[in-house]
């Protein structure tokens, strides 16, 4: 179980932000400190490196125990019940979403299934065929089947483009089902970008979730990835997005910290400028995404993946202290940006947190006065 949990989790967290995680990894190469291995984490209380967990990128007890359950009996009871729970414009609920759907195409690319054999992710289709009417149970259909066509076959082909046309009926039935509800139009905007949707379509599709749920982060995560593609990779285009997402962003919402994720998405454009990290472009995204963090509700489900990014920036702008602070509160779960573009995330992890600490202690910090 520990083995699927760990392979479940890579596959979940390469949609609870998009294709982010499918680029190749922006500027995380690290170069060598100056022998961070002279201060030690386990004197701040942080977590050993092999108990850090790599599932999410903060905790959530009642997706995990259900998701054990769900695996454990396939009986997907417990899900539609924890879906039917969970509010309806919230993250929360578009990143259970993803982790029911995640944990389905994992079972499946585990046991295919043959003769006489149940194939994995058998619950979900129990789910779909004996409560049709289940709003939640609908929208897991639609992003099992956005991830089945990413992960299993090429875009541009006949059978990716066979899929997503079923995910996007199954994005409309679900749909149907909730109309309040934003997470079929955002489960759309994954189809957008494989059946490369026209401007005047993508826009007409964000409408829609902009009339439902207008600060959703992971909706505005998901849309610029859109733009990135759209335009080729256009800085100025993702830019603009991001910078007027968080010039509209209501008090106390993440979407101030959407620059931040702009630069990072085109770390490999810029990264040979000497002294990026200090740059103003840098800076303003920082500052951005250091007031949106402070603003925040401390239950925002988004919130942990703001801090992760973070601490990445920080630590490379030497700003010791500021990713102490955020350490503090993310320590534990990595399942986030950028580790996750990591081949081992929890390793990338503590070479940034023993990072920290080294250039913490440096400047005269110690435990006893660990910002917060």
């Amino acid at each position: 179980m520990e083995i699927l949990w760990v392979l479940m989790a890579l596959l979940m967290l390469g949609f609870v932000l998009g294709p982010f995680l499918t680029r190749r990894r922006r500027g995380i190469e690290l170069v060598s400190p100056q022998h961070p291995d002279a201060a030690d984490p386990a004197n701040y209380g942080f977590v050993r490196q092999e108990e850090l967990d790599i599932r999410m990128p903060g905790p959530d007890q009642d997706l995990l125990d259900v998701l054990d359950v769900v695996q454990r009996t396939q009986d997907y009871r417990a899900a539609s019940q924890l879906l039917a729970g969970t509010e309806t414009e919230g993250e929360r609920r578009w990143q259970r979403v993803q982790a029911f759907a995640g944990a389905a195409a994992l079972e499946l690319a585990q046991r295919p299934g043959g003769v006489g054999e149940t194939p994995g992710g058998q619950w979900l289709r129990v789910w779909r065929a004996e409560a049709p009417k289940d709003a939640g149970g609908a929208a897991v259909h639609a992003e099992f089947l956005v991830q089945q066509a990413w992960r299993t076959s090429t875009p541009g082909t006949d059978d990716f483009r066979i899929i997503m046309e079923e995910a996007r009926t199954a994005c409309g039935e679900a749909a149907l089902l909730s109309p309040g509800d934003p997470v079929p139009y955002i489960i759309e905007l994954s189809v957008a970008r494989g059946l490369g949707y026209s401007q005047q379509e993508f826009e007409q599709l964000w409408l829609k979730i902009l009339d439902r749920a207008p600060a959703h982060m992971g909706a505005h995560l998901a849309a610029l990835h859109y733009w990135c593609e759209k335009w080729h990779g256009s800085r100025e285009q993702a830019y603009s997005f991001a910078e007027a997402a968080a010039a509209r962003a209501p008090q106390g919402s993440l979407l101030a910290a959407m620059p931040l994720f702009a630069v990072f998405e085109h770390l490999p454009e810029v990264n040979l400028v000497a002294g990026f990290y200090q740059s103003e472009v840098v800076t303003k995204a920082m500052h951005g995404a250091l007031h949106a963090v402070h603003s925040a509700r401390a239950d925002d489900p988004m919130l942990a993946h703001v801090r992760h990014l973070l601490v990445f920036f920080l630590v490379r702008s030497e700003r010791w202290a500021e990713a102490m602070s955020q350490l503090v509160h993310v320590d534990g779960h990595v399942g986030a940006l950028p580790w996750t573009l990591a081949a081992d995330p929890a390793a990338e992890f503590a070479i940034y947190r023993a990072l920290a600490v080294a250039g913490y202690e440096a400047n005269g910090g110690t435990p006893a006065t660990l910002p917060h």
